[in-house]
């Protein structure tokens, strides 16, 4: 299984460019677990772009997930949390940790001390999601006890993916 430092969520809606284009930038500069969201578009159409992703993944050795596999698991507190662990799930995202322009309507940020505190208490990994837009951000994820961090809108709305992707991954 691939161990990531940096998980990509796609969201072709908030894209510069075709999605395909833009997860190919981030798979350059260094993403390797992609999580492909797009759940409005027709099965047909769906599973042809997870192809493609996949192909892209493939090189590198990456790992596509399809937003309902098992092996990740969106939280947002702390009993979803604990209930991952008797879930078979290999890692968490959890969200928000800070202001995000990308879900604005899933409450205040939880901050890095609330971060910290449910990261210790997981039984499984824990990836920040939620305005983690730079590599201070990212730091201060990992400070707390983070596992790794989880992107969407920052990447899709990035002028340079592969460029910001390096960026946040040597944080």
């Amino acid at each position: 299984m691939v161990e990531p430092g940096l998980i990509v969520f796609t969201d072709r809606r908030q894209a510069e460019r075709p999605l395909d284009e833009v997860i190919a930038g981030a798979v350059d500069g260094g993403a390797r677990v992609v999580v492909l969201r797009e759940h409005d578009l027709p099965p047909r159409r769906r599973l042809k772009l997870a192809a493609t992703l996949r192909s892209l993944l493939d090189q590198v050795g990456g790992r596509l997930l399809l937003e309902e596999d098992g092996a990740l698991r969106k939280c947002h507190g702390l009993e979803e949390l604990v209930a991952a662990g008797d879930d078979n799930v290999d890692y968490v995202t959890l969200s928000p940790i800070f202001a995000t322009r990308s879900k604005p309507g899933y409450g205040p940020p939880l901050g890095l001390a609330a971060l910290g505190r449910m990261a210790m208490a997981a039984p499984v990994p824990v990836f920040a999601l939620g305005g983690v837009d730079t590599p201070g951000r990212v730091r201060d994820c990992l400070d707390e006890g983070a596992a790794g961090v989880a992107v969407m809108g920052v990447v899709m709305r990035a002028e340079d993916p592969a460029r910001l992707v390096k960026e946040l991954l040597a944080a």
